[in-house]
């Protein structure tokens, strides 16, 4: 079995140390890729200083170049993000953005940088909306090369106007808990076959 990495992007709008509901998630798909063989890892976007614009470096003080070193590094990306007003988190978009600098950079073969990663996504929210912010998402990280497994999202939105959070759950819902082994199940059988089996070059 190939020796695969997973790094995953937790978009909280909250700074450690404080919890967050998509860490929380981000974390149950780590650990299900960790009992796949998967060597994870997982930063708060928001603990760094990522610049705003959508080139590779921002110039002084930006954290990105660092933060898309780990991305290269990894074979598979998790994106976690809550929902807000009905949409990704700023943070969420703001790291949508930066990646859009990686649409033009290419491997040694010609191929988009990104061409072999494989990338999922989850989300948290207390209102309706995961299947929106999954597909901005999915068709914003599809583009820049990322490729997307089947059911490749896991999602848990609380009830319309109410204020229990994901962190707050007793334990995690049986269907939430099946969907996230899936996508991480499905995520690293496809990033396996990725590493025998790469993208032809252009």
């Amino acid at each position: 079995m190939a020796d695969l990495t997973a790094l995953a992007l937790t978009c909280s709008l909250t700074p450690s140390p404080e919890p967050s509901s998509s860490e929380l998630m981000a974390r149950h798909v780590l650990d299900q890729l960790e009992s796949h063989g998967v060597r994870t890892a997982s930063l708060r976007v928001v603990d760094h200083n990522v610049l705003p614009g959508v080139q590779i470096d921002m110039g002084d003080g930006d954290a990105w170049p660092g933060i898309r070193e780990k991305i290269l590094t990894a074979d598979i990306l998790v994106l976690a993000t809550p929902i807000w007003m009905g949409h990704p988190c700023s943070i969420a978009q703001r790291v949508i953005e930066r990646l859009d600098a990686d649409l033009s950079e290419t491997d040694d073969a010609g191929r988009p940088i990104m061409y072999g990663k494989v990338a999922i996504v989850a989300v948290v929210g207390n209102e309706d909306g995961a299947h929106k912010v999954t597909a901005d998402m999915q068709q914003a990280l599809n583009d820049v090369g990322f490729t997307i497994p089947a059911q490749g999202a896991t999602y848990w939105v609380g009830e319309a106007m109410h204020t229990l959070d994901y962190q707050d759950l007793d334990s995690v819902p049986e269907k939430t808990a099946a969907t996230t082994a899936g996508a991480a199940r499905n995520a690293a059988h496809l990033a396996r076959t990725l590493t025998t089996a790469p993208y032809p070059a252009g």
